[in-house]
This record gives structure tokens, C-alpha cells and sequence, in this order.
């Protein structure tokens, strides 16, 4: 791996960890959310922790460009970097609220369009999913890897909000989806994809996705054996949607979605 994507994922690590132990602070401490024109929660732990990440990546980047979901867009003046961090400060903000443990700090960095550097970090459980291109997958200093099984009908699905995909018009692909995998687990955010590349669970799915929730996912899944991406096969986090699984298993999840077209 070149040693600049080895600064950047030892920056990235630290960073992720430095914002989530902030969050921790405010965690099951009784903190209420506010509520955004989505109907979204958000909170002064998540702004918090964003203003922190933002302030080493200036510090320490000044011309790299940010994203992040609580504070937009930002780029220094005339600034046309080829590289640019997304940040989610508090994935999983409705579960942080009801203080349960599955939320994450999420840093992705892409350069010249191809995210090369991810993090997840789980505070509350103290779990750490870091990847960078060619550096492999590492789970709280263990390799990572997807599981090994091939069989759909014996496969863990991690979603979030049942709901959801009704709402986003993929009730019918769902519906089939949970009739071909064995068991299908809620509640799950980022967690489930930590879950899919870490071998605990084969698939990980969601209806919608903003860039911030998934910009980790494409070099911790490449590095661990897995897919990350579309629900077409496509690698990428610009789809509005996004589904991590195995190379074994992705043409049978394909071929489930398919089957109402």
C-alpha cells in the first residue's frame, strides 16, 4: 500500500475514535433529538462530534474537501483537491437516542472519484472496521472477512426499517428477499454491514442511502472479500441505495431481485 493511504487510515482511525468517545459523553445520558426537515433526528452529540472531525481534517488537510451530513459541503477558497472525506458523525442517530449501542462514527476518504480509505468505529461497543486499498480489513486488530457461505437459503439479512422499503417502492424485492434467506435481522444501520464484513451475517441491505452513510464501506468490503454497492452490481456510493454481500451470494440476490421485473 503507498505510505500516504497508510497516514491517511492511521489519521482516519484516530480521528473516528477521538469523535466517538465525545459521543459517549452524551450517550444514555438522556440527550433529546431535534428533528430535521426529513424528520431525521439529530442531536448536539452528532454536531459535536462533526465539528471535531472537521477541525483535524483542516488542520491537518487543509485543502482536502468535506463532506458531512450535519454541516453540508465545505471546501477551502478555490480549493480543487482531488481528495475529499465524508463524514457521518452519529450513523444510526434514532439508535443513539434510545440508547441502544448500535450507532457508528463513519470516515470515508475518496481520491479522484474512488473511495480508497474507510472506518467504522461502534463507541459504545468499542468495535473498530478499518480499511484502506491493498492494506486489507482489519476488525479491532484482526483480519476481516465475509462469511464463506454460499447458500442463500442459509443467510443472515441486516436491515434497518422494515418499512422502508415500501416506502422506496422495493416492498415486492424485500418481500421476496426475506422468503429466500434463512434470517433476517433489524435494527441494524451500519452494524450490519460491520456484521457482513466481519463473516457474522451474509447480506446487509437498504432502500436508500446518502453518500455520508456508506463512504467507508467500498475499500472495507473490497479488502475483506465482499461487494459493496447498487442494487445492480455496481460498486459505488452515489446510487441512493446499497447492499454489501459476498461474491457467492451476489448473483442469487440479484437474481431475487429480478425475479418481479
Amino acid at each position: 500500500m503507498k505510505a500516504n493511504l497508510r497516514d491517511f487510515l492511521e489519521f482516519a482511525t484516530e480521528t473516528a475514535w477521538q469523535a466517538g468517545r465525545l459521543t459517549l459523553g452524551y450517550f444514555q445520558a438522556g440527550v433529546r433529538p431535534e428533528f430535521k426537515a426529513d424528520d431525521s433526528p439529530v442531536t448536539v452529540a452528532d454536531r459535536a462530534a462533526e465539528q471535531l472531525i472537521r477541525r483535524r481534517i483542516a488542520e491537518r488537510f487543509p485543502d482536502h474537501l468535506i463532506v458531512g451530513e450535519e454541516f453540508g459541503d465545505e471546501a477551502p477558497a478555490g480549493a480543487r483537491s482531488a481528495y475529499r472525506w465524508f463524514i457521518d458523525p452519529i450513523d444510526g442517530t434514532k439508535s443513539f437516542v434510545r440508547g441502544v449501542p448500535l450507532y457508528a462514527v463513519l470516515l470515508g476518504l475518496e481520491i479522484a472519484g474512488r473511495v480508497e480509505v474507510g472506518v467504522a468505529y461502534f463507541p459504545a461497543l468499542n468495535e473498530m472496521l478499518v480499511a484502506a486499498s491493498g492494506e486489507g480489513c482489519w476488525w479491532n486488530g484482526r483480519r476481516a472477512q465475509v462469511s464463506a457461505e454460499t447458500a442463500l437459503p442459509r443467510s443472515l439479512a441486516c436491515h434497518a426499517d422494515t418499512a422502508s422499503f415500501a416506502v422506496h417502492g422495493r416492498g415486492a424485492a424485500w418481500g421476496r428477499l426475506q422468503q429466500a434467506t434463512y434470517y433476517n435481522a433489524g435494527w441494524c444501520d451500519a452494524y450490519g454491514y460491520l456484521l457482513v464484513a466481519t463473516g457474522r451475517a451474509e447480506l446487509a441491505l437498504d432502500p436508500i442511502m446518502n453518500v455520508w452513510d456508506c463512504a467507508p464501506f467500498p475499500p472495507i468490503f473490497r479488502e475483506a472479500g465482499g461487494y459493496f454497492g447498487d442494487w445492480q452490481g455496481n460498486e459505488t456510493i452515489y446510487a441512493g441505495e446499497a447492499l454489501a454481500t459476498t461474491p457467492a451470494l451476489l448473483p442469487q440476490i440479484l437474481a431475487t431481485f429480478a425475479q418481479g421485473e
